[in-house]
């Protein structure tokens, strides 16, 4: 009985990881479609269309988007969208989120509420512009940053996170003459560096996607981040793009090189951060989810 059942469990994980590796293949075909493509020759792309081990590899897409400054500019901006507006999310999202774990803090409950209401109902595309435009902030990178400082659900998370710290460390702290401030900077936060750091990547990566609110909010193209640009080059590859050395339609590579060569370039930056934080996703996700 015992022995039948050990072969069970064998086979019922057997089968398990089977189906998680198919699913993880699924998933990253494409991704490893895309780098491909990115690297194989135009004359290899075109005449197999599918390609995952390039035979005969190439530089063309790469050498054509870097031609002018367009995506140098762009992965730019969007590089200066990331890293301010992260550290203004953190450090919104962390004042709010500790104020509001102070159970002693008056109206606090009523607050809860207003911000538990945003995140089912919100003002729509229009009144945002309006109030975007009203505050002056069209043509200007603070239209990115500026709308969406604080995540309600980010929020919420962290403050439960907050109020998971033992109240003796408060109590302590104010002992020893801390303030408010002196207990978030010197005890709250260096003890929340998992939850930090997760909602660091949550906000960079919603940063570096920025693709919507730019194409709502600025019209001066030198200021898109680069998610329009790639839109741009995904709808229109063709022609117009390259620099002078380009100008010979022989020399231009076919669109789908271009196309994931561009994919490529907005991609890796953001994935190159990953690595560095993705240690702390399930212990400072997990951990402020559940009420102590």
């Amino acid at each position: 009985m015992v022995q039948d059942k050990k072969w069970g469990s064998r086979i019922f994980d057997g089968i398990n990881m089977l189906l998680l590796l198919v699913i993880a293949l699924i998933a990253v075909l494409p991704f490893v479609y895309i780098i491909a493509a990115s690297f194989t020759a135009k004359e290899e792309l075109l005449a197999k269309s599918f390609v995952l081990f390039p035979t005969k590899f190439s530089l063309e897409g790469y050498r054509y988007i870097f031609s002018n400054n367009i995506i140098i500019r762009s992965i730019g901006v969007s590089i200066y969208i990331t890293v301010i507006g992260t550290l203004l999310n953190l450090i919104f999202t962390s004042f709010m989120a500790y104020a509001l774990a102070r159970r002693d803090l008056d109206g606090r409950r009523m607050i809860m509420l207003m911000v538990l209401f945003t995140m089912l109902f919100n003002g729509g595309m229009i009144p945002t512009y309006l109030v975007v435009k009203d505050l002056g902030l069209l043509n200007s990178l603070w239209s990115l940053t500026i709308p969406i400082l604080i995540s309600p659900f980010n929020l919420i998370i962290l403050k439960n996170f907050f109020q998971n710290l033992p109240e003796e460390l408060h109590e302590a702290a104010k002992i020893d003459g801390c303030n408010d401030l002196g207990i978030l900077f010197k005890i709250v936060l260096p003890l929340s560096m998992p939850a930090i750091a997760t909602f660091a990547l949550f906000y960079a990566v919603t940063h570096w996607n920025t693709y919507f609110q730019a194409v709502l909010y600025i019209n001066d193209s030198k200021l898109w981040p680069v998610q329009v640009w790639l839109r741009q080059i995904v709808i229109v590859a063709e022609g117009g793009f390259g620099s002078a050395d380009y100008n010979d339609a022989n020399n231009v590579p076919p669109a789908q090189i271009v196309k994931m060569a561009v994919i490529v370039a907005s991609t890796l930056p953001i994935l190159l951060v990953y690595p560095f934080l993705q240690k702390h996703f399930a212990k400072g996700a997990l951990l402020g989810s559940v009420k102590g």
